[in-house]
């Protein structure tokens, strides 16, 4: 369970914790990858301000659809493992 939990905060750790050290790095940097080219914490940022229409601005729609992906992947692929 706490394998699926640290998945759950951050892509890439339940699988690290699983000592599966390749897929884990190559998920955690596939999340910074598209964190940064989405520009997501900034969206967050702006919108936790009430920014909304600066955030939809800012946002990279084309990098930020990738982010759903990764997050549901690695956490099912954990949950292989946890049970």
């Amino acid at each position: 369970m706490e394998k699926l939990l640290w998945s759950i905060a951050l892509p890439g750790f339940g699988q690290l914790l699983n000592r599966q050290y390749l897929k884990g790095i190559l998920l955690i940097a596939l999340e910074l990858l598209v964190n940064v080219q989405a520009n997501f914490n900034e969206v967050i940022l702006l919108s936790f301000f009430g920014e909304t229409q600066e955030a939809v601005q800012q946002a990279n729609y084309g990098w930020l659809m990738f982010y759903p992906c990764l997050y549901v992947y690695g956490n099912l692929k954990i949950d292989h493992y946890v049970h």
